[in-house]
């Protein structure tokens, strides 16, 4: 049982303390003593001195047991800590996926209010495509915008993880999207990728796009590079009339409804290429 002083509202219940027992149970996945504490009345909802709840801690460490257990006493899904993050984050953070399903289960918000890294943008950075499918499927924000990261896309680019751009991309995701008139190739030709540059001008990204200083993608490039033969020749040969066909469609069709490309009555050849399989 849960003891009185951790009913109720979570703003009126949390309070302010160093590491605690619980936060230590969790830390070690120690299930017996986290279950004994909670049996005794120890609140799940305490929060440390930056803010981090011992949900936050199950999170960070993948601690799936832990955090059923704190989520069945009552502990608070959309918490923040000093930095804004909510335990959805943090299990996004370390690629944890079970305790990303686990908190999607119980409500954790794929699209939290406000202006820093969303769960999305944190199964980016770590490079996991898996978290980043789930997060897609139940509805995250392909174009959450973060002031220091920019998109989910920038985020992949920079890393750079090709992988989880190719997610987004296929999910819709728009690659043009700017930061500060940055877009993702502008990231992609500085991380001197040319399988991500390609990529992305396969997904209809613009090689003429300037940023807030006026260069071009290729500006970011060495001469004679890979990266920069690569966008010179695209700078220089038109793309073919089925590839703007294929993106017409697909932006038309808009990322909601990508998936009914599969129902379309055409040959499956056709399918397959504008779904880029």
């Amino acid at each position: 049982m849960k003891s009185d002083s951790c009913k109720g509202n979570w703003q009126m219940t949390s309070f302010w303390a160093d590491r605690t027992p619980v936060h230590e149970a969790v830390k070690a996945g120690h299930v017996c003593k986290l279950k004994q504490l909670i049996e005794n009345g120890a609140c799940v909802n305490v929060v440390t001195v930056d803010s981090i709840t011992p949900l936050h801690e199950a999170s960070l460490r993948g601690q799936l047991q832990c955090a059923q257990m704190l989520l069945a006493a009552g502990a608070e899904i959309e918490a923040r800590n000093i930095d804004g993050s909510t335990p959805l984050c943090d299990a996004c953070a370390v690629g944890s996926i079970e305790c990303v399903k686990l908190l999607l289960t119980y409500g954790a918000n794929v699209n939290p209010l406000n202006f820093t890294a969303s769960p999305l943008h944190e199964a980016c950075m770590i490079g996991s495509a898996e978290c980043m499918k789930v997060l897609i499927d139940v509805g995250a924000n392909l174009e959450a915008y973060d002031c220091h990261f920019g998109t989910p896309l920038h985020v992949a680019c920079t890393k750079p993880h090709i992988d989880c751009a190719k997610v987004l991309l296929n999910a819709g995701a728009n690659v043009n999207g700017a930061k500060l008139h940055e877009t993702a190739l502008h990231l992609a030709a500085k991380a001197k990728d040319v399988d991500l540059i390609q990529m992305l001008i396969d997904y209809g990204a613009n090689v003429y796009a300037a940023d807030n200083r006026g260069r071009l993608p290729l500006d970011y490039t060495q001469l004679g590079s890979c990266s920069a033969e690569c966008l010179k020749y695209y700078q220089s040969t038109p793309m073919s009339l089925k590839h703007h066909c294929r993106l017409t469609l697909r932006r038309v069709l808009g990322p909601r409804r990508l998936h009914e490309i599969h129902q379309l009555n055409i040959a499956p050849r056709l399918i397959s290429y504008l779904c880029y399989d």
